[in-house]
Formats: structure tokens, sequence, C-alpha cells
């Protein structure tokens, strides 16, 4: 009887009374209050992966702007669409769904807002976010802050005027130098150096004869020394021994163009391939004699690194990391300096039956690239941008080295949205894509569906 009695008494004194459990049982059951619901679903559109607002002011908004107020408990319900694998998380506040798999599952995240601010949510699995699911979660009363950063993404199409049947000429280009803050994603900058404010810098456009002055000047307000080196120049470092220029200054130097092709210019100021990653190259393209033949469109790209300490996604100011430089492990890979220079930024356009070329060049300054535009088989390449020599024919994937270049051309046959890879597919986790769209009428005898298939047989 005393151990029985004893042993109630340590239950007590442990809050194991029978009040006590059923009120823990009780609070087991209550599930947080949610201030403010949202509801979405996954669905594939225009071939990414996305979230779809279900009700109120997101209905069918693709990846909407969800906005609370600081201090709410929010609930997030995600429904499968598509029978993908999803989840979705916010990762500023520590919280992650549960997977759902098959059509018609769903989850949900119940979380507090307790912080003001820009943040955002996203589907984990790998290579969704990379693959367009992700949006923002606007806490409180967020002043919209007007950034600073240029724009230094290049425009693909300006590839300046094509040289034609003219005689040699002399030709002048004045390069500046520049140290800018630049726009990298949405809520993130570099610093990036740069020939005239672009990455890359401007597209050179001459032909084999013509005599080119080169005047480099370095901006006022630069810190750093600069150069420029043409892979076109037959001379002491492609210029680079001649253009060590310190701010405010100007140098020049002349070259004759011997070479037909298309080549790399950089700087070559020491630590070379700092100056590289951040932004200081571009190509110019040596035409032969009596020119390239015409086509519909041109484009320019160049692929390049940048080696950031923070980590690919983070947001504010990136800072420029020399170990990942020298481990050769870049945190942020772009076609035309930015993440989204050729997918939101500047849009690519052809009709259907026309011929396209790029220019595509890779600045690096470490990896190599395997070009490759998905849905499309080149009808030439100019492997290493030889012109003279005979074009590959019926190429899927081309390499290109750092400091190379290539001319690759091929005629669209179908409607749709093309996307711009290196192969190495990793690397599209790193901001690495681009897009091509195609307008026009669709041949079926080139590409169909099933149900464009029954719907002609009468089925």
């Amino acid at each position: 009887m005393k151990d029985l009695i004893l042993l109630f008494a340590l239950a007590a004194a442990a809050g194991f009374t029978p009040q006590a459990i059923a009120a823990r049982e009780a609070a087991a059951d209550v599930t947080p209050v949610a201030d403010i619901t949202f509801s979405m679903r996954t669905e594939i559109s225009n071939g990414q992966l996305v979230f779809v607002g279900n009700a109120g002011a997101i209905k069918d908004v693709v990846n909407p702007e969800l906005k609370v107020p600081e201090g709410a408990v929010v609930a997030i319900t995600v429904t499968n669409g598509d029978g993908a694998m999803h989840d979705i998380a916010v990762p500023d506040f520590g919280v992650q769904s549960d997977q759902i798999v098959g059509q018609g599952s769903s989850t949900t995240i119940v979380f507090r807002a307790a912080k003001a601010g820009t943040f955002e949510y996203v589907c984990t699995i790998p290579g969704h976010r990379a693959a367009g699911m992700f949006g923002k979660l606007i806490v409180g009363d967020v002043e919209e802050v007007v950034s600073t950063a240029v724009d230094i993404a290049k425009n693909p199409m300006e590839v300046d005027t094509p040289v034609g049947d003219r005689a040699p000429q002399h030709i002048t280009y004045d390069l500046l130098t520049t140290e800018v803050e630049g726009r990298l994603s949405d809520g993130s900058t570099y610093r990036y150096w740069t020939f005239n404010d672009t990455v890359p810098g401007p597209f050179l456009r001459i032909r084999t004869g013509d005599t080119v002055t080169i005047n480099l000047k370095n901006a006022d307000d630069s810190v750093n020394i600069h150069s420029v080196d043409f892979h076109a120049v037959t001379g002491p470092g492609g210029g680079a021994a001649v253009t060590q220029v310190a701010p405010g200054q100007t140098k020049s130097f002349t070259f004759k163009a011997l070479n037909p092709g298309l080549y790399v210019y950089h700087c070559a100021t020491p630590m070379i391939a700092h100056h590289i990653s951040n932004g200081m190259y571009g190509m110019i393209l040596v035409e032969p004699e009596g020119g390239l033949p015409a086509v519909d469109r041109e484009f320019y790209i160049m692929q390049g690194e940048l080696y950031t300490a923070q980590k690919h996604g983070s947001r504010g100011l990136q800072e420029f990391s020399v170990d990942k430089l020298l481990d050769e492990n870049p945190e942020h890979l772009m076609f035309n300096g930015s993440m989204e220079a050729l997918t939101k930024t500047y849009r690519m356009e052809a009709n259907v039956g026309e011929t396209v070329r790029m220019y595509f060049g890779v600045g690096g300054p470490n990896l190599i690239s395997s070009f490759h535009v998905i849905g499309e088989v080149f009808d030439r390449v100019f492997d290493q941008a030889s012109l003279t020599s005979p074009p590959l024919t019926d190429v899927q994937t081309t390499l290109v080295p750092p400091g190379g270049a290539t001319v690759v051309e091929f005629k669209v046959d179908y409607p749709g949205k093309y996307i711009l890879v290196d192969h190495a597919l990793s690397r599209a986790e790193k901001g690495l894509a681009g897009f091509l769209h195609v307008e026009g009428e669709a041949d079926a005898t080139i590409f169909s569906t099933s149900e464009a298939i029954d719907h002609a047989s009468g089925h």
C-alpha cells in the first residue's frame, strides 16, 4: 500500500495526474489557427514547373506573390496537379512540407511570419527551382527598394552590321573599362568589371585585311588597372602588353586583321582569371573576304562564371571568393552576364522557316561548355569558330573551351520555346539557361502529340 501511495505521489509531482494528461492530449490535438490561408496547385506551363493560385486574388496566377502581415500565422496548401513529386518550403522561416506524389495529393505548411521582408517559397525537389517552382512571400509593409544596380546583361541581338563585300578599311573602336554594381538576379547584385558597362562587352565586327585601332580607357572611378587581349591580334599579348591602363588613363594600339574567325577578347591584367570572371570578356568577328552568307537572325551569346563567397540563390551583394576561383567551383553560371539575361531580360525570337546563326563563346575563365539547344539540331557548326574550314553538319552538342568560340546555324522548323544549355546539365541549377522563342505554324509531319494525331485521324 505504501508503495502504491508513493507511486501516485511521484506521478503527481511529474505532472502525470489524470487531469494533466487529459489537458496535454487535448493540446496535442489543437492545430494552430491560420490568420491567412493560400491554396495553390502544381502545373506544367510552357515547359516549366510552376505553382498556380487556386482561389481569391491569386487565382490562376503563376508563382503568385503571397502578401501577409508581419506576425500572422500563415497556412499554404499545395495540391499536386501534374503527378510529379513536389513539396513546398519557406527556408527563411524553417518550414518545409512533406513530399506529395500523384495528382490530387496535397500538403499544408503552417508557420508564423515573424519578421518583415521579402522571402522565397520554393519546391526543394532537385531541379524544380531551376524549372520554375519558386515565388515571393512578402511579409509586412515592405517598401520597394529602388536598386541602384545597373543592368549589365548584354543584348544578344546587338551583333553590329555585317561587313558585306566591302574593301578593307581602317576602323577605330573605343572601349571603356568600368567597375559597377550590377544586377545578378532578382534580389542579388555583384560588383562587375566590364567593357562598356555590359557582360560580355560589345560585339566587334570587321573583315580580314582591316586595320583596327583600339582605344582603351579605364574609367576615372575604377580601383584596378585593366587591359585587353584580343585573340584575333598578332602582336605582344594580343594588345595586353601595351594596354595596362591605370584609372583615368587611355592607351591605344593598332593591328591588322590577318585571320578570319570568331575570337574572344578579355582583360589580361593579373590576376587574369579574376578579371575575366568578373565580366571582362567579349568577342570580335573577323569575316572572310566577301563577308558571311546572309541569315535571318543572328545572336551573340557568351557563357561566364562567377565565384562568390555566398551560395547560389543568396540575396544582396555577392562578394568575390578567390578560394572558389582557384578551386574552379563557381556559385553562378550564366549566359550574357546575369541569371535571367536570356530568359527574362532579353527575348530572342525567330519565325518558322528562318535560319538562325549564333555566335557563341566562353569567357570562362575555367569551364568547358557543351553547348546545346534542346529540341534543335545544328545544321552547321563552324568548329572552334574556324570560318575557312568546312563546317560540321547535323550536330547535337558542340564543345567550346574557355577562351574559345563557335558559330552554329540551324533552320527553325517548328514553333515553341527552345532552351539553350550547357549539357553539363547540373549547371542549369546555377543559372545557365536561355530561351529562343519560335513563332509560326506547326507542321504535324515534323512533330505532333498523340492528341493531335487522334484528332487528325478522327478518333
